[in-house]
């Protein structure tokens, strides 16, 4: 008897985790995580020139595993480059270190820039239908220029996201490019540390269904911008705005990651970095 109560108990816990998050997206996602428009990213883009001198960035990309048990009847496509099981949670970050949008559930196995491909927010950027602020000119040129998103070598180089030089044979010019770029782009990593170190759950190995998994990261990261829009924007690192004397290199002697299932990128992708770059 004891056994059978305290499972009933554990099954009304997980109900209550389950419906606990739907409810919390259903009501604080309209005001704390609503979808982006064209206004959205152009205020966003005015926050990334203010605190990280980034031009035209609308914000920052990079994806997150989240700990899972396995789930029933499933093969390898959970299991992700570090031997356990995981989904994906995608997610853009503005300068502050809010969430602007986020996509939860893709297969472990999916390396970032996989998981941004199948994501919707990776298929609306690649059919432009992100709503994204039309090409205008950089601080203090007449040319137009494409705003994107900040990301790191894992992802595809695209007119609309801009990735680092690879690290071997890097010029002063590339190099400092590097930098600023990932100086930036820490916005999101810096919003998935706060993150984990509030919601201690995902420091740990979560064995439910994958659907309320995915409704329990999602609750997570819209609690995530609720706390930091009450209780105030948080203080950005340190490092002067435009002073490219504290932007760290790593050690060039490195190996450049092997990244699968990469595209090429176009002769549009490099001309446009090769055009962020000159301007930096």
């Amino acid at each position: 008897m004891c056994f059978s109560r305290r499972k009933r108990s554990n099954n009304t816990e997980v109900q209550i985790i389950a419906r606990t998050s739907v409810v919390i997206w259903k009501v604080l996602q309209p005001t704390y995580l609503p979808n982006p428009t064209k206004e959205t990213w152009v205020q966003s883009a005015r926050r990334y020139w203010e605190l990280w001198n980034l031009p035209n960035c609308v914000g920052s990309i990079d994806g997150k595993h989240i700990r899972i048990k396995r789930p029933p009847k499933s093969g390898s496509e959970f299991i992700n480059y570090k031997g356990y099981f995981s989904i994906v949670l995608m997610a853009v970050s503005d300068a502050d270190g809010c969430f602007l949008t986020i996509d939860v559930g893709e297969y472990g196995r999916n390396s970032d820039g996989r998981a941004l491909k199948e994501s919707n927010f990776g298929k609306k950027l690649v059919n432009s239908t992100l709503d994204l602020p039309d090409p205008s000119p950089l601080p203090g040129q007449d040319t137009n220029f494409s705003f994107y998103f900040a990301a790191d070598e894992a992802f595809p180089l695209m007119c609309t996201i801009m990735k680092p030089y690879p690290k071997r044979g890097l010029t002063n010019r590339k190099r400092v490019f590097n930098g600023r770029l990932s100086r930036g782009r820490k916005s999101v990593e810096c919003s998935f540390g706060m993150m984990s170190s509030k919601f201690r759950i995902l420091h740990t190995t979560i064995g439910l269904n994958i659907n309320t998994v995915d409704n329990i990261v999602k609750a997570v990261c819209l609690l995530h911008n609720f706390i930091k829009k009450e209780e105030g924007i948080f203080s950005r690192p340190r490092g002067k705005k435009g002073n490219d004397d504290d932007i760290e290199v790593e050690n060039e002697e490195q190996p450049y990651p092997r990244l699968s299932n990469q595209r090429r990128a176009t002769n549009p992708a490099i001309a446009t970095r090769e055009k962020l770059c000159d301007f930096f």
